[in-house]
């Protein structure tokens, strides 16, 4: 056998083993997935959530091997009934929040859900108990609503979708 080959091709078995384990020592980051959603008004769709004392845009954590997209998806349906279209959902914004309190740190991402029609705002509804309500609202009233720095990365969602490029933030900030 020629040594001087990588270990992937002399021995696949080896291979997997150390990518397994260079797999279960790496950090693990948490993501959470958020809509911006509109309606005919061009109003932001925001929930208050039963667990914390702010307003927040739809959506959730990701759970472990799940797309981004996939999670905003299910969380729209288990908590507002609502199915957004099978079109790819545009990314607006990626957030990197810095570790706090006990949380390490996360990217937040927020999805572009469109603008929802008249019926399908009026087919909403609250789902599984996480949210005591939904409404939708102008953006001076969602920054009102909205923690300092959740307002922060709508922001930067808002000018991703006029602009067309991509948000990336720390902490709601830009980089530079």
């Amino acid at each position: 056998m020629n040594h001087a080959e990588p270990l992937y091709q002399r021995d696949p078995d080896a291979w997997q083993r150390h990518l397994a384990e260079g797999n279960a020592r790496q950090p693990r980051k948490r993501v959470g997935a958020d809509a911006l959603i509109f309606d005919r008004e061009h109003r932001i769709l925001l929930v208050d959530p039963a667990y914390k004392p702010d307003w927040d845009l739809p959506g959730g954590m990701v759970e472990a091997n799940e797309p981004p997209d996939t999670a905003v998806r299910r969380e729209l349906i288990e908590e507002l009934h609502l199915h957004l279209p099978t079109t790819p959902l545009p990314l607006l914004c990626i957030d990197w929040v810095p570790p706090h309190g006990p949380w390490d740190d996360s990217l937040m991402l927020i999805f572009d859900g469109g603008t929802l029609t008249a019926t399908e705002v009026s087919m909403l509804s609250l789902a599984d108990g996480e949210l005591d309500d939904f409404g939708f609202y102008t953006a001076d009233e969602a920054r009102k609503r909205l923690r300092p720095y959740v307002w922060q990365r709508l922001q930067g969602a808002l000018t991703a979708r006029a602009t067309g490029h991509t948000a990336y933030l720390h902490d709601g900030n830009s980089p530079t």
